[in-house]
């Protein structure tokens, strides 16, 4: 470990030993230009071996000013369609000792590699290894600057310079390609800036988009650093890497020098996102590995382990926090939803900005907690769960989907495609593929015939109902524009565990809370998400019932008069706020998107507060309009028609967590477990009670995960979730 943490801080510590001797750059210059003529090769067939070599003859090659490409407007240089485009640009180097890092700036569309003197210097949305002139791109990138975005940047720190830039004439080639040939675009514009120590002037000024580098060395939040050794982060497959974090506790500062004292070690790592994946701040997939590459389960920043995790790097939600303010609503209202931890990421020695490390959906005891479904388990209780599923874009890796077309269907409702997300479809065999098929069809015709709303025989034998009020409220607060029909989890236990099915986890509010321009209704504050025609039927169909419609409208005036106040809101917002207060600064230097459009924001702050502000406002006057709208009659609800749920409050918690149950029972029996499944608390109460965090005899329990069940007085299991003790 000693050898991955010296690999990983290698960049790092050359760069603070130049600062101790004095070598710390002055200004910038540009040596290239994209509009400065450029020899290319259309790729309609191999432009030679060694193409990027120096020495490469290429005066047969084409000569024209970049960018060279076609569609989108952005190019000077208009070439017929191709799938890629080769080119090389001789510059000189004249104060080679004044020269302490370099950046190579690329506006592309889709994929490229690049090449200094013959060496690869970066590369982004290619496959790995040699790339024939024939292949296309591993992912669809959108060239920037056309949409008034500076260009993604890769810094070449001196020890690399050292090897590769030389003093007189230097080559730098690249090669473009586009994701296919029947693509409408490519666009291939390229810099080359460099850094110099005094303030001499030899080159071009920098372009007007261009940002010093930052100098990032310490953070009030935990910094993750990874090393990739050489490769490029492609969309699939996950490639090794190492990893390590640094967390030196709350309060406490940390540093990019510090040890790595939270996780030191292997990763597979790849990129992720649907429409984000255009942005060129990347989210990124990671798994946590031994050496060999299998799975390790790791307990990072204080989270249970596992070994499935996300970097999602917020780009379009200039918040920072709509993810992380809706995952802590849904838990905060008795539902697991991920959790989260604000961090600052470097990639091979590049600061990349804030970034949020959250655990990825999936079965689990600290997670979505279901029973395992095994191949064996194919008939009797053992086939009834568990599952997890998926209503979602479907994308040419993902295992096929199904139907469940309910028999009758409504007229002018279209039919919904399910994914087996976990356990994945290629691992269900036959017999489990069936039973969730069949069920979620049987779900799906309970909605559907005249007697839907019949307490036995409709719906209601189905459906978990707490969880879809916690769900459907909670999209409709923030009015998820993808809520109802992308990003729609969901999960069944097995019948001997409750097996209802339940909607949740909650997932993806990036483009929540206001934060879209397009689709009126999802931008304002009036009107109901559920009601847009082209999502999911199901919700149009529950608030139908005047038994759910009262129903839900019990648990809403229950929580807007319990904890879910605007104040609520407000404080959460203004915490995390404070909280990133610093390293905001920071990623917006880094990724300068304040006061511009990015897709697809309806606000444009000029500042951050202004983008804290506007959330803040847009929340309060949805609330509002939910207060003054909301369906059902909680005062038309009878005794017998309540049904059960739990909420409890802050999780994590420090000093106390407050639990509330709301049924039809005199008494529920509470039990709590630690982390290894030992139960050390258990009570009975009947509406509210307050846990400090003790075992039977009042002592204090040590920080970590523990599990809190809930039973009716027959021992009939009643909820269950998880909560972390700080």
């Amino acid at each position: 470990m000693k050898r991955v943490c010296a690999i990983l801080l290698l960049s790092i510590l050359c760069f603070i030993s130049d600062k101790a001797a004095g070598q710390t750059i002055q200004h910038w210059e540009t040596v290239v230009y994209d509009s400065m003529q450029w020899r290319y090769w259309p790729g309609t067939a191999d432009p030679g071996a060694n193409w990027q070599s120096p020495a490469f003859n290429d005066q047969g090659w084409q000569q024209g000013r970049g960018g060279i490409g076609y569609g989108d407007g952005d190019d000077r240089t208009i070439i017929s369609p191709v799938l890629s485009v080769f080119l090389r640009k001789k510059f000189m180097i004249t104060n080679r000792d004044k020269i302490l890092e370099a950046i190579l700036h690329m506006d592309y569309d889709d994929g490229f590699i690049a090449y200094l003197n013959g060496v690869e210097i970066a590369r982004a949305f290619m496959p790995a290894g040699n790339v024939a002139f024939n292949q296309g791109s591993s992912g669809l990138h959108e060239s920037l600057i056309y949409q008034g975005l500076p260009p993604e940047g890769f810094i070449l720190k001196k020890e690399i310079l050292n090897t590769l830039l030389v003093a007189g004439e230097n080559t730098l080639a690249i090669q473009v390609h586009n994701d296919n040939l029947g693509s409408s675009d490519l666009s291939s514009s390229a810099f080359f800036s460099v850094g110099i120590i005094d303030n001499s002037t030899t080159y071009l000024p920098t372009p007007t988009w261009f940002i010093e580098p930052l100098d990032f060395t310490s953070s009030n939040l935990p910094i993750v650093i990874i090393n990739t050794n050489g490769l490029s982060i492609p969309d699939d497959p996950k490639i090794m890497a190492d990893m390590g974090i640094i967390d030196n506790g709350v309060g406490n500062r940390n540093q990019v020098t510090d040890a790595f004292n939270n996780y030191n070690g292997k990763i597979g790592i790849e990129t992720r996102g649907e429409s984000s994946q255009s942005f060129p701040k990347k989210s990124f997939a990671v798994e946590t590995r031994n050496a060999d590459g299998t799975n390790f389960n790791a307990a990072l920043l204080g989270m249970p382990p596992e070994n499935d995790w996300i970097l999602y790097g917020p780009y379009s939600d200039k918040s920072l926090i709509r993810n992380v303010l809706a995952y802590t609503l849904g838990r905060d209202l008795g539902n697991y939803a991920s959790r989260t931890r604000f961090v600052e990421l470097m990639i091979n020695g590049r600061y990349e900005g804030l970034y949020v490390l959250m655990e990825k959906i999936k079965r689990d005891k600290g997670r979505v907690d279901i029973a395992s479904l095994k191949p064996l388990d194919i008939s009797g209780d053992e086939v009834t769960g568990g599952y997890i599923l998926r209503v979602d874009k479907l994308d040419g890796n993902d295992f096929p989907g199904w139907q469940a077309t309910p028999v009758p269907q409504l007229i002018g409702e279209r039919d919904l495609t399910f994914q087996y997300f976990d356990p994945p479809g290629e691992v269900l065999v036959n017999a489990q593929r069936s039973y969730i098929q069949n069920y979620m069809k049987d779900f799906q015709s309970s909605l559907t015939t005249l007697n839907y709303a019949n307490a036995t025989s409709g719906y209601r034998q189905y459906l978990d109902l707490p969880s879809t009020f916690n769900f459907m409220l909670v999209n409709e607060v923030s009015k998820n524009i993808d809520g109802f029909v992308f990003s729609t989890y969901l999960y069944k236990d097995k019948d001997s565990k409750g097996g209802k099915l339940h909607m949740g986890p909650l997932w993806d509010f990036n483009l929540a809370f206001g934060n879209v321009n397009y689709l009126a209704n999802a931008q304002y504050a009036p009107g109901w998400m559920w009601d847009d025609q082209y999502r999911m039927f199901w919700f149009r169909r529950l608030v139908q019932d005047p038994f759910f419609a009262n129903q839900l409208n019990c648990r809403w005036h229950e929580l807007r008069s319990g904890f879910l106040t605007n104040s609520y809101f407000n404080t959460k917002i203004d915490s995390i706020a404070a909280v990133l207060q610093e390293s905001q600064a920071r990623n917006f230097q880094r990724w300068p998107v304040l006061g511009t459009y990015v897709w697809p924001n309806q606000f444009i702050g000029q500042t951050y507060a202004q983008e804290i502000n506007f959330l803040k406002q847009w929340i309060a006057e949805r609330l509002a309009w939910m207060d003054a709208n909301m369906v059902g009659d909680c005062s038309l609800v009878t005794g017998a028609e309540e049904t059960y749920g739990f909420e409890f409050f802050p999780n994590p918690f420090n000093q106390y967590i407050q639990l509330k149950a709301y049924n039809s029972l005199n008494t529920c029996i509470l039990k709590i477990y630690n982390g290894v499944g030992k139960e050390v608390f258990t009570t009975r109460f009947a509406v509210e009670f307050q846990w400090a965090g003790t075992d039977l005899l009042g002592n204090q329990l040590p920080a970590g995960l523990y599990f809190l069940k809930l039973f009716d007085e027959q021992g009939n299991l009643q909820f269950k979730t998880n909560v972390v003790k700080q």
